[in-house]
């Protein structure tokens, strides 16, 4: 049988109608651009902020109809949200309406008021784990965090947000293919206690994953929401470094109790830290603090400490900031030893030093989460 193309899933499509019910959803131009892998095939459809809720069996039929496609294994839909999308456009709210979320925009223009983010259910609270740059330890220090939470008496999971480099099967040895329920909910993987999803688990580690925003938002969301997670206390979401699609998408249609900045006391990492730390200011997510990883050098045979990268520079910046400073994480032998094995440090070592610190961190982190009430969803306004 031949390989099903973009051409056929947009056909098919065709057959399901937008939310005005006279156009269909292609028509409309709600379809992102459609992607095919493995006989597998992810999209997302754009809807209306103020709709999402009540277009979720518009997302189901047009999942049901490419599921049933001769030759396609599986489908991936999520909605993401556009106010402007399915035309016609909706009817702005009555002023006395949007005044109490209301706010100026810097030239004047009014912004829209805000809409409500949809949580997960079963999940108390969510925090990112960022940095503005790779290579500062953030995977590691997210998994260490999570199992610093766990080891606290609390319920986690944690969700691998980097769709291009999932780390989070190899940190946490875990291999294989998740289980589904009936067909579309996803039973997540588990190791350490902690309940994890990773589109690693979903595609060979060797797949290159070219994606585009609308693709990589669709996936996540999916991951997030069509997860069998249960009761958790705190969903920890490791996210890509940098600013783009995925902080972006986390930010506008996720209710974060809040983001954990990762960084080295290097100056380069600590300017690149700023622009993450920025990012979440600017879209109203509250910065739990920063966590200065590789802070010092202890050596394995000695045990003295070098400050190899410097030291304190994170601690300054978060005081220069004004946001907390949460730790300082040595580089250690047996940290880079226990990642590269699938066996973090707090779960190897659980009564160790550096575990001592994890905890502490998850300690403050949750504290900080505990203390603040969740926000309503920020209005982003590219300027």
């Amino acid at each position: 049988m031949a390989d099903i193309t973009k051409e056929q899933v947009l056909e098919t499509l065709k057959t399901v109608r937008g939310p005005d019910l006279e156009h269909n959803i292609v028509e409309l131009g709600m379809v992102s651009d459609v992607f095919i892998s493995d006989g597998k095939v992810y999209f997302s459809i754009t809807v209306p902020a103020e709709r999402a809720k009540d277009l979720e069996p518009m997302r189901l039929a047009a999942e049901r109809v490419v599921k049933d496609m001769p030759g396609v294994k599986g489908a991936m839909v999520a909605l993401t949200a556009d106010r402007k999308a399915g035309s016609p456009a909706p009817r702005p709210a009555p002023p006395q309406q949007a005044a109490p979320h209301a706010h100026a925009h810097p030239h004047g223009q009014p912004q829209q008021p805000r809409a409500a983010k949809i949580g997960v259910p079963g999940v108390g609270a969510i925090i990112a784990v960022a940095s503005g740059k790779g290579g500062v330890g953030k995977s590691t220090t997210a998994v260490n965090l999570a199992l610093g939470l766990a080891a606290n008496g609390l319920r986690v999971g944690i969700l691998d947000a980097d769709i291009y480099g999932p780390s989070m099967p190899r940190l946490l040895k875990i291999s294989g293919r998740p289980t589904q329920i009936d067909g579309r909910i996803i039973n997540p993987m588990q190791n350490y206690g902690l309940k994890v999803m990773s589109m690693g688990f979903l595609v060979e580690e060797e797949t290159a994953m070219i994606w585009r925003g609308p693709m990589v938002q669709s996936a996540l969301l999916q991951m997030l929401r069509e997860v069998a997670w249960g009761e958790l206390d705190v969903l920890v979401v490791d996210m890509p470094p940098g600013t783009g699609d995925v902080q972006l998408t986390m930010a506008q249609q996720v209710p974060l109790a809040g983001a954990v900045i990762v960084s080295t006391p290097q100056d380069l990492a600590l300017i690149d830290a700023r622009k993450g730390l920025n990012m979440f200011r600017k879209v109203e997510v509250p910065v739990l603090g920063i966590v200065e990883n590789m802070s010092y050098f202890i050596a394995p045979d000695t045990g003295a400490r070098y400050d190899i990268f410097g030291h304190g520079g994170a601690r300054k910046e978060a005081e220069r900031l004004g946001v907390p400073f949460l730790g300082e994480v040595p580089l250690t032998m047996g940290i880079r030893e226990s990642s590269d094995a699938g066996t973090p440090l707090v779960a190897a070592e659980p009564n160790g030093v550096v575990a001592g610190i994890y905890r502490e961190i998850a300690a403050k982190v949750w504290k900080q989460i505990a203390d603040t009430p969740l926000r309503s969803a920020p209005s982003i306004v590219f300027e």
